[in-house]
């Protein structure tokens, strides 16, 4: 018995000297992968490609953007959470990620499969009103949705969104008669919005900036911790005395559970190198709209999970389940 205790001892022991050493010479000989789970020119997308220079020169190593869609993003998380725990195949989650539990049944667990490297940016959200709308404020537009129970209706990029649960959210805390329109996608919603087909709508802001300062639609608040740069009169949500509809479209960098804490390390002293870089923060505002951001990995970890319970709660109190994955 003791033999066989001391034999198990060595063995462990051997084990974590050599994941030690790999940890240490992490990354060499193969590229790092950043998985994005939407299509190539997403919001997703442009924020990976946007950071995976920097992180190339910050690792030594070069790092290749995969574009892993389909199924609202599960499918791109999946595949990074069943691949091997080694930091070389990592996950670039957003705001939607956090509501998949709620949208369809899942092949993994979105909090405990994952280990969380860093927050890596913060991409703002308005939310607009047709010019011909009589509400100017969003304490005025409550007003109005009270006048007018039943009558004025919200859109948003489809069942599950950040603009539909922000609507709910909106809808439940103000306790509004208010009517959801899904439409298939961002640019459909805006337009609808911009025609006064729809009254009001939550808006990426690579697609509504342009439309506000065009002057087709109002905006009423934007989404973050202090107001977007690009519209400085604008109050955020919060200052509007709404900050539970205050979450931006965040994306965090996760790696497969398991991954050794070196390594995890490793890639977020990386991270950090490469978000701080002036070419990095440039290419982030400049093609996805996305401030750049970073985190520790506990900070990280801690953030991920809470939206993954205020969104699975809002989402379960508009009556979504979870369905087959397609």
């Amino acid at each position: 018995m003791h033999r066989k205790l001391f034999l198990a001892a060595l063995a462990t022991a051997a084990f974590a000297l050599c994941g030690g050493a790999a940890a240490q010479g992490f990354p060499s000989a193969r590229p790092v992968t950043l998985v994005s789970p939407f299509p190539a020119g997403s919001g997703s997308d442009l924020a990976a490609r946007a950071v995976a220079p920097g992180l190339s020169d910050a690792l030594g190593q070069s790092v290749v953007v995969e574009n892993r869609a389909g199924a609202g993003g599960s499918i791109g998380a999946q595949y990074v959470a069943k691949s091997k725990p080694d930091g070389y195949t990592l996950f670039l989650a957003s705001l939607s990620f956090s509501v998949l539990p709620s949208l369809m049944e899942l092949g993994f667990d979105p909090a405990r499969d994952f280990e969380a490297v860093t927050l890596m940016g913060e991409q703002s959200m308005a939310f607009v009103v047709p010019p011909s709308l009589p509400a100017n404020s969003m304490a005025e537009l409550v007003a109005l949705a009270k006048a007018r129970p039943g009558k004025l209706n919200y859109a948003s990029a489809g069942i599950g969104s950040i603009g539909h649960l922000t609507g709910e959210l909106l809808k439940n805390e103000r306790a509004l008669d208010i009517v959801h329109v899904p439409f298939k996608g961002t640019p459909e919603a805006m337009t609808a919005i911009m025609t006064d087909d729809v009254q009001m709508g939550l808006i990426a802001m690579p697609t509504v900036e342009p439309q506000i300062k065009a002057g087709k639609v109002k905006a009423l608040g934007v989404t973050g911790r202090k107001r977007y740069p690009g519209l400085p009169d604008v109050p955020t949500l919060a200052e509007a005395g709404f900050p539970s509809m205050s979450d931006s479209v965040w994306y965090a960098v996760l790696a497969p559970a398991g991954t050794p804490p070196e390594v995890i390390a490793r890639l977020n002293a990386a991270f950090r190198q490469a978000l701080t870089q002036p070419d990095t923060v440039q290419r982030l505002d400049r093609s996805a709209k996305t401030e750049a951001a970073f985190s520790t990995p506990q900070e990280a970890t801690a953030y991920v999970r809470a939206q993954l319970v205020k969104w699975n709660g809002v989402a379960s109190k508009a009556g979504l389940k979870p369905e087959h994955a397609k």
